[in-house]
C-alpha cells in the first residue's frame, strides 16, 4: 500500500481539521511605546505601522486593541534626556511618565493584562541596563535599583514585571521585594535567554536607549550559546519566576524549543522590533508578501514551542483573525 499524505491536504477543511498548530489572539501580547506629552502619536521610522504614543492617545490604542480581542500589554516608556541619570531614579517615581501610565491604563481598563518592563536602559543616562562605574556593569548594586522599579510598577498596576535587565538573580530579589510588600499575586515574566542581538535596533530608536558607550556583551547571551540558557532558566525557576521568555525569536526558535522540552512553566518569545523592521521593509519593496510572512513568522515562533509571542504584528494579526 502506498502512503499518499497529500490526502490530508486536498482541502482547507481537511487542513485545518488535522493543523498540528494553533496561533490565536489570546496567544499575543502587544508592546506599546510611551512618551511625553499629550496629544502626540508619532510613527517610529524604523518601524512603519508602530507608533510612540502620549499616555492619554495610548487608551484610545488599547481599546481599540481590547476590541479586536488584544487583552495583554506591554507598555516601555521613552524618557526625556533631561530626566535621565546614572542611578535611573524615574523608573521608581511615582509622578513619573511610565508609573502614572501604567496606573491610568489600569484605572481605565481594569480588565486588560499590563506586563511592564523592568530595566534601568530607558531612563539612565549611560543607556545600560545596570549601574555604569569605570566602564563595569555592577550587578548587585543594580538590583537594588530593579527591587524599587519593580514595586513601583505593582504599586501602580502591573499585573506581570518583566525583568528585561539579565543581571544575576534579579528574578530572586524582585519576588522578595514584591511578596515582602504584600505583592505575592504579581507574577515574574522572566526574560530567561536574551541574547546579545542585533534584532533591537528599531526598538532603541523608538526609546532613544542606546547604551553611550560599550556594548551588552557582559550581561546578555552570547548569541552562539544554547546550553547556556538551560543554566539561566534553571536559575530563574529557582527563584521564582512564572513565565520564562527568550528574546529574540525568529533566530533563536531552537531556544525556545530547548526551554519547552525541558520546563513545565508556560514559555514566551519576543518577536522583537527588528524582525518585524525586516518583514515590513521587504514588503513595501514587493519582495515579500507581508501578510503571509507575518503569519508564517508568527506560527513557526508557535509551533518551536512558545505559550505567548510578543509581538508587533499583534494588532495586525486580530484584525485579519476577525
Amino acid at each position: 500500500m502506498q502512503r499518499r499524505p497529500r490526502r490530508n491536504r486536498k482541502s482547507s477543511v481537511i487542513r485545518s481539521m488535522v493543523e498540528e498548530t494553533k496561533l490565536s489572539v489570546s496567544n499575543l501580547i502587544f508592546p506599546l511605546f510611551i512618551i511625553e506629552g499629550s496629544q502626540q502619536k508619532i510613527e517610529v521610522s524604523s518601524m512603519p505601522g508602530i507608533y510612540r504614543y502620549s499616555s492619554d492617545l495610548v487608551l484610545g490604542e488599547i481599546e481599540s486593541c481590547l476590541k479586536l480581542g488584544i487583552n495583554t500589554f506591554a507598555p516601555f516608556p521613552a524618557i526625556e534626556d533631561a530626566k535621565k541619570d546614572k542611578y535611573a531614579s524615574q523608573s521608581h517615581n511615582p509622578e513619573g511618565l511610565y508609573l502614572k501610565a501604567i496606573d491610568q491604563i489600569k484605572k481605565e481598563f481594569p480588565e486588560c493584562c499590563l506586563m511592564t518592563d523592568v530595566a534601568m536602559d530607558p531612563y539612565s543616562s549611560d543607556g545600560h541596563d545596570g549601574i555604569v562605574e569605570n566602564g563595569e556593569i555592577l550587578n548587585d548594586e543594580t538590583l537594588e535599583v530593579l527591587g524599587k522599579m519593580a514595586l513601583a510598577q505593582a504599586q501602580a498596576g502591573s499585573d506581570i514585571i518583566g525583568p528585561s535587565d539579565m543581571m544575576d538573580g534579579r528574578v530572586g530579589f524582585i519576588r522578595n521585594v514584591l511578596d515582602e510588600n504584600g505583592f505575592t499575586n504579581v507574577s515574574i515574566m522572566s526574560y530567561t535567554a536574551k541574547y546579545a542581538s542585533a534584532f533591537y535596533g528599531p526598538f532603541r530608536d523608538a526609546l532613544d536607549s542606546a547604551p553611550k558607550s560599550g556594548d551588552k556583551k557582559t550581561y546578555q547571551m552570547d548569541p552562539a550559546n544554547q546550553r547556556e540558557a538551560l543554566i539561566e532558566a534553571d536559575l530563574d525557576v529557582e527563584e521564582g519566576a512564572d513565565f520564562l521568555m527568550v528574546k529574540p525569536a525568529l533566530a533563536y526558535l531552537d531556544v525556545i524549543k530547548l526551554l519547552k522540552e525541558n520546563y513545565d512553566l508556560p514559555i514566551a518569545a519576543y518577536n522583537v522590533s527588528g524582525e518585524y523592521a525586516m518583514v515590513k521593509a521587504a514588503a513595501e519593496k514587493g519582495w515579500l508578501d507581508g501578510e503571509k510572512t507575518m503569519l508564517e513568522s508568527l506560527l513557526s515562533i508557535k509551533r518551536a514551542g512558545a505559550d505567548i509571542i510578543l509581538t508587533y504584528f499583534a494588532k495586525e494579526f486580530a484584525e485579519i483573525s476577525k
